[in-house]
């Protein structure tokens, strides 16, 4: 019988990690930078292509099997796996872009939320900026966690307790993180809310996408006629942050934030430590 391959990263390969982690930032800073009303969800698709392929990586979402675009965008109702296209962003929008780069046979893997502006409606948009906060507070409760945890579940049992202590939301059960390094999507899998058992052991070699996805309103939901858009079922809006994370001899470390992930793991008493 063939032994699979191992879940831990040697620390060579640590440090491979950190550039296509790197890129994959610098990606989403530049959609960020042009999110907007009036601008459609596939010329944010081609701003994240061309910062890629400007630093020599390729965008790993078109290396999965039926997808041709850099990035998945999510509109509202849609969580995630939205397609770029024709689709022009509104007032009030929450837009989830989620991205991906693969540098020299490694690969990075990061989501962020921003809520358009809308002074016509600023109770929707303060209840969708708050999603996006409570969202992306438990991505780094789950991170913080991950810094002491002996156990990978313990990561999504801090994730539940920091959505729950913030109100009434919905945490999507279909999806969850994962292992990230030569593919995009590794094992073992990285839940966002408390399961039984203790899953693999964190420890130095382990590289994760930690990635909550959190809605307004219930946790089920469907695909559309395209295949890929999954929407909530009651339409209500969603949230989606995620940072890919690795775990070395001396910490852990954010390879998809440029400080490492120190500003996120600040008020929670964390410090990140640079992979050597």
């Amino acid at each position: 019988m063939a032994r699979r391959p191992s879940i831990y990263k040697t620390p060579a390969q640590l440090r491979a990690m950190r550039e296509p982690g790197r890129i994959t930032a610098v990606a989403l800073e530049a959609v960020r930078a042009a999110i907007a009303p009036g601008v459609t969800t596939l010329e944010l698709d081609a701003i994240a292509e061309a910062s890629i392929r400007s630093n020599g990586a390729e965008p790993n979402f078109m290396l999965v099997p039926g997808y041709r675009h850099t990035l998945c965008v999510s509109v509202n109702e849609e969580v995630v796996h939205g397609i770029p296209g024709g689709r022009v962003l509104a007032p009030g929008d929450i837009v989830s872009v989620d991205c991906g780069a693969q540098f020299e046979g490694w690969n990075g893997d990061s989501a962020i939320t921003v809520v358009l502006d809308d002074p016509g409606s600023p109770e929707t948009v303060a209840e969708r900026e708050n999603l996006s906060a409570v969202t992306e507070g438990s991505l780094w409760a789950g991170i913080a966690a991950l810094a002491t945890a002996k156990h990978l579940n313990q990561v999504g049992a801090a994730i539940e307790d920091e959505i729950d202590a913030r109100g009434t939301f919905g945490i999507l059960e279909e999806y969850v993180g994962h292992g990230i390094g030569e593919t995009m999507h590794e094992e073992p899998p990285v839940f966002n809310f408390r399961v039984r058992g203790n899953g693999p052991a964190v420890k130095p070699g382990l590289v994760v996408a930690i990635e909550p996805m959190v809605t307004l309103g219930g946790i089920d939901t469907a695909t559309l006629d395209d295949d890929w858009t999954v929407v909530t079922a009651d339409g209500s809006a969603a949230a989606h942050w995620e940072h890919s994370v690795a775990v070395h001899a001396d910490g852990i470390w954010v390879l998809t934030a440029h400080d490492g992930g120190a500003a996120g793991l600040a008020p929670l008493g964390g410090t990140p430590v640079p992979i050597p």
